[in-house]
């Protein structure tokens, strides 16, 4: 063999602070061992640093390479297509690859994490031994005979789930009775026996037709993108589990995003009951070693299928065969807070092109840009018109709330239809729901003298007030006061504090006022903090021991609640007048989607939708249920105003700690675009962005509205730079506002 084709040069992403690769030599004890995408330490002048290999070469513009200290797994942890991938979202939403990687490679699966051990104990003699050793201990060491009866139900059982004393157990294990062993858990793979099994429904005709095509992709090992609109409750979930199963028999591995970790334990519940599988959960709120358990379980081809948020998209998952993105319209696909600004629809579209696998967007509500593509024919539309239990969409009663304002003589959060639903549905044992976007007990303390609102000290914002822990606090930063203040800061008038607005907790408090015998379950984020949280709610409320359960929109998100029959939406007009071109699209989701969890059973179901803006377009269109034509007179807007998907955005907002300083660099930045690109782009001045101020950070955005092209991307790259100014670069933004 020629030695100067052996690829004896890696080229390397080195971590923290170099933004690009570097040569270094692979020694002959790693020679064939070292792989595109393998984990390794390398010198970086004085100290020593670890890197991916990004490339193998045979020669380099260098001379006299450093050699690889450390190879750290036998198996790369990125395939040749992850890196690609991670090469054309560094390049399509112009972030430095080394932070575009991160998103590949976490923090918690580069750590050396040990693994949790747990112990359980083991019979090590006959259950008719058992039996008779527990009668003899019964009086003179009850603790050890309560073991072995524990044993004698179920031969081994974990440590955790005994009470006895250790000394019961030292005993045992002395007297070769019990055998202790030790197991490595994996808390982020759940097994499949702690679930009954069901079986597959048997699909109406157009759920058929859309898994027909589906598996006749799968079959070809095609890129083959598809937009599934189905209407709530049309049984798409079903055509997720019967598509998976296809992809399982074909021996390929699953991806299944859904928007809200909100909707990780009801769906994986639903896998669980379905399939003879470990699956994997990849979301935020797992600690580093539940991380590192899935991501080499997915590397040991342990797991097939993984279920998660945004960031599971993400994961190292082998021979790949099928893509699917719950509610695909979310805008929590959206990563908005730090480069690389990707939007995870869009790279699930690519990264099913480069592993040419079939990639599943399903939504009753899809997105602009999703709609206008599928009638464009870039992606397959696959439509599922009518509910899977052959029942009717909920019908809508839209209450003027102007009008009960004026019968109750002032503000009032429920309407009498609404009270009067809630009560006739508690008394007859089925459910309700009451969707409010606002978590907190009122949203805003304000001065009656002065007019001066509590804000955060580090950002443009209210503070909310939180009832239950007598607090202000700001949902932006984390920061808190308390006690609130009675007396007022600016004026120093006495006693002129007033809170205003209404969220969640109040809603709920008001509830328990006028129907006390309701029961109420509460869902946002103040009740889902603890781990554990959100399952032990969702699964009380699915089991009845609640009759209301009061959210904000983390419960209109895919949740399927079969006794709900009564949706109450008590305010929805604030996100109609955000002044966002997405404003109305926003809400005509937000609606329909909260409406989908009533009558999803043989129950009808209703919705009571509480609004000052009776006769708005967009509210009329959600409450007739016409999907398609709000998509087509949206899309007219769209293209008569030049915005998406007729065009392309990015928003480039700037911080930094002093204003004048925020706004001069700002407009530099304008400056050098309008500088470089040419007229075809519209390059809008810079403003404060819509929350000015996060943290101790001031903000401008300025918004470029043009067609994609290469000179746009380059003219990115080279924007000018201030050291104690950072500027985001988010392409196809899903505000413009914020």
């Amino acid at each position: 063999m020629d030695k100067s084709f052996i690829h004896n040069i890696a080229e390397i992403m080195i971590e923290g602070g170099i933004e690009r690769p570097l040569d270094y030599f692979i020694p002959k004890m790693l020679e064939g061992k070292v792989q595109v995408g393998s984990y390794v330490q390398v010198p970086v002048r004085t100290t020593n640093r670890h890197g991916l290999v990004l490339k193998l070469k045979t020669e380099s513009a260098f001379t006299n390479l450093a050699s690889i200290q450390k190879l750290h797994t036998a198996h790369p942890f990125l395939s040749g297509a992850l890196i690609r991938l991670a090469n054309w979202i560094s390049y399509y939403y112009v972030a430095p690859l080394s932070k575009t990687l991160r998103l590949f490679l976490p923090s918690s699966l580069r750590k050396e994490t040990s693994e949790k051990i747990q112990y359980q104990i083991k019979a090590a003699i006959s259950n008719k031994k058992l039996i008779a050793l527990a009668q003899q201990l019964r009086k003179k060491a009850p603790a050890q005979a309560l073991v072995i009866d524990l044993l004698l139900q179920k031969r081994q059982v974990p440590m955790s789930a005994i009470a006895q004393s250790a000394s019961a157990l030292n005993s045992l294990v002395k007297k070769n009775v019990i055998i202790k062993e030790a197991i490595v858990t994996q808390e982020a793979l759940l097994k499949e026996e702690e679930f009954i099994k069901d079986r597959p429904k048997k699909l109406k005709q157009e759920q058929q037709k859309a898994l027909n095509a589906i598996q006749a992709a799968l079959e070809k090992k095609v890129f083959a993108p598809f937009l599934l609109h189905g209407i709530t409750g049309s049984g798409k979930t079903e055509v997720y589990l019967q598509a998976i199963q296809a992809a399982l028999v074909l021996g390929k591995g699953i991806i299944m995003l859904v928007p809200e970790i909100a909707l990780t334990a009801q769906t994986l519940e639903r896998f669980f009951r379905r399939f003879n599988e470990k699956i994997g959960v990849i979301h935020s709120r797992l600690n580093d070693r539940e991380k590192q358990d899935i991501y080499h379980a997915i590397l040991k081809k342990e797991v097939r299928i993984v279920v998660g948020a945004r960031s599971a998209l993400f994961c190292p998952m082998q021979n790949l065969g099928l893509i699917i993105l719950d509610e695909e319209h979310d805008s929590s696909y959206k990563q908005s807070q730090s480069a690389p600004c990707y939007h995870a629809r869009d790279v699930a579209i690519m990264r099913g092109c480069i592993e040419k696998c079939a990639v599943v967007l399903g939504s009753a509500t899809p997105s602009l840009e999703s709609y206008f593509n599928a009638k464009q024919g870039k992606y397959t539309l696959l439509s599922l018109t009518k509910r899977a239990e052959n029942t009717a969409l909920p019908c809508f009663e839209v209450v003027d709330m102007k009008q009960e304002f004026a019968k109750k003589g002032g503000f009032t959060l429920f309407s009498d239809a609404l009270l009067q639903g809630v009560k006739e549905r508690a008394l007859i044992g089925e459910q309700s729901l009451l969707f409010l976007n606002r978590r907190g007990y009122h949203t805003y303390q304000i001065c009656l003298e002065c007019g001066k609102s509590q804000h955060c000290p580090s950002c443009d914002l209210n503070l909310t007030f939180h009832r239950l822990e007598n607090k202000l606090a700001c949902h932006l930063c984390g920061y808190t006061l308390s006690p609130p203040p009675k007396h007022c800061s600016q004026c120093k008038k006495q006693a002129s504090m007033k809170f205003k607005g209404a969220g969640t907790e109040q809603v709920q408090r008001a509830l328990h006022a006028v129907l006390p015998d309701i029961r109420t379950l509460r869902m946002d984020m103040d009740t889902t903090r603890n781990k554990g949280a959100l399952e032990h709610l969702f699964r009380s409320f699915r089991s009845g021991k609640a009759d209301v359960l009061i959210g904000t929109q983390m419960i209109a998100k895919g949740l399927h609640f079969p006794s709900v029959t009564l949706v109450g939406i008590i305010n929805v007009d604030g996100s109609l007048n955000i002044p966002d071109f997405r404003a109305g699209e926003h809400t005509f989701q937000l609606i329909t989607q909260v409406a989908g969890r009533s009558g999803r059973s043989q129950l009808a179901g209703k919705v009571v939708l509480q609004t000052l803006l009776p006769n708005h377009p967009t509210i009329q269109l959600a409450v007739r249920h016409e999907i398609a034509p709000f998509c087509e007179q949206e899309c007219s807007i769209r293209q008569m105003l030049d915005y998406p998907p007729f065009t392309r955005l990015v928003k480039i907002t700037c911080s930094g700690e002093e204003k004048p300083h925020v706004e001069v660099h700002a407009k530099t930045i304008h400056t050098f675009l309008v500088e470089n690109l040419s007229s075809a782009y519209k390059i809008y001045p810079p403003i404060p962005s819509g929350y000015a101020k996060i943290q101790d950070q001031f903000r401008y955005k300025i918004i470029v509205k043009g067609k994609e092209s290469h000179a746009l991307k380059s003219t990115l790259l080279r924007l000018p730079s201030n050291k104690s100014i950072q500027h985001l670069i988010d392409v196809d933004p899903s505000s413009l506002f914020f």
